[in-house]
C-alpha cells in the first residue's frame, strides 16, 4: 500500500476516464508530469511525480492531484530521465502493479527501477514490465504512437524526449531538456501542435549540511525555453515545472516577452495543475 495522500481524492482519475476526447488531450499533472488520453480510450503518463520532494533541499508547493491507488487504468508510463520527480516508485511502481501498465524509460531510469528502488522486490511489478528504450525508438500503445529522440539536460544521466502523436496531434515532452541542436533537428522533422519544455528560476536551495545553500540552475530560463521552443518549431509551448519548488519557481507569463520577434512559438500556454489540454485547437 502507498503512503501518498491526495486532498484531491480521486476526481482527477474519474475526469480522465469519463472523458471521450475528440482528439489526443493531456491533463498536467503540475511539476512536469501529464496523463495523455487517446480517442479511443488508451492512457499514457509521463513522468507522473506524487511525491513531496525532499525537504529542505526541495520542497513541493503543489498539491498532490490523486494517490496511485486511484488509478485504476493505465496503459503505459513514460519516463524522460533517472531523477526522482521522473523517475520515482512510491509513484509510479503502485500504477504498474495495479494496472499491468508497461514502464518505458531510458537506461539510467531503468537501473534505478532495478537496482536502486527494487520495484520488483516492493511490488508486484514483473521484469517484463520495464523496458528500455532509446532514441530513434518507436512504439504504440493503442492508436497512440511513441517516437523516442534525443534530449539535452546536463545534470541527467541519459535523458531522452518523447513525441506521443495520434492522427494528426502531435504532443512534444522535452522532459528537462535546454536548447540544442537535437532541438533543431526534432523540430525540422516533425509538425509538433503543442510541446512541453520545462521552465524555472535560478535559486539557492538548502543542503542541509555543511555546505550551506547551494546555487542551483536546473531548468531552462526565459531565454533559453524561447530558443528551445524556437528550434523545435512549436506551434503552442507549454511551460511546466515552475511550479513545483519552493525557491525556484517562475511566472510562466513573463515568457511571452521572450518570444515576440520568433515566428515559433506561435502561443504560450499556461496550465494550472489538473488543467485538461487538447492537443490540437
Amino acid at each position: 500500500m502507498s503512503t501518498i495522500h491526495s486532498h484531491w481524492g480521486d476526481w482527477l482519475p474519474r475526469e480522465v476516464a469519463a472523458a471521450d476526447p475528440a482528439c489526443l488531450t493531456v491533463w498536467y499533472l503540475g511539476c512536469n508530469g501529464f496523463l495523455v488520453k487517446g480517442t479511443d480510450g488508451t492512457v499514457l503518463m509521463i513522468d507522473p511525480y506524487l511525491g513531496g520532494g525532499d525537504p529542505p533541499r526541495t520542497v513541493r508547493m503543489i498539491p498532490i492531484p490523486f494517490s496511485p491507488e486511484s488509478i485504476a487504468s493505465c496503459d503505459a508510463i513514460l519516463a524522460t530521465h533517472e531523477h526522482t520527480d521522473h523517475t520515482h516508485g512510491p509513484s509510479q511502481a503502485p500504477i504498474l502493479e495495479r494496472t499491468g501498465a508497461t514502464f518505458y524509460a531510458p537506461d539510467a531510469s531503468i537501473e534505478v527501477a532495478v537496482d536502486d528502488e527494487r520495484w520488483s522486490e516492493t511490488h508486484a511489478v514483473v521484469p517484463e514490465q520495464l523496458v528500455t528504450v532509446e532514441e530513434g525508438e518507436r512504439f504504440s500503445v493503442g492508436a497512440i504512437d511513441v517516437t523516442v529522440e534525443q534530449a539535452h539536460d546536463p545534470d541527467a544521466r541519459h535523458p531522452v524526449s518523447f513525441l506521443v502523436s495520434e492522427g494528426e496531434a502531435v504532443f512534444f515532452h522535452g522532459g528537462d531538456a535546454r536548447p540544442s541542436e537535437a532541438f533543431s533537428d526534432i523540430g525540422s522533422r516533425y509538425d509538433i501542435d503543442l510541446g512541453a519544455l520545462a521552465f524555472g528560476s535560478t535559486g539557492y536551495l538548502d543542503t542541509g549540511d555543511a555546505e550551506g545553500p547551494r546555487y542551483t540552475e536546473w531548468y531552462a530560463g526565459p531565454n533559453d525555453i524561447a530558443s528551445a521552443a524556437s528550434q523545435l518549431e512549436l506551434s503552442r509551448l507549454l511551460p511546466t515545472h515552475w511550479d513545483m519548488w519552493r525557491g525556484l519557481t517562475a511566472d510562466p507569463r513573463s515568457i511571452h516577452d521572450h518570444c515576440r520577434s520568433a515566428a515559433h512559438p506561435q502561443l504560450v500556454e499556461v496550465a494550472q495543475i489538473g488543467e485538461r489540454i487538447p492537443v490540437l485547437r
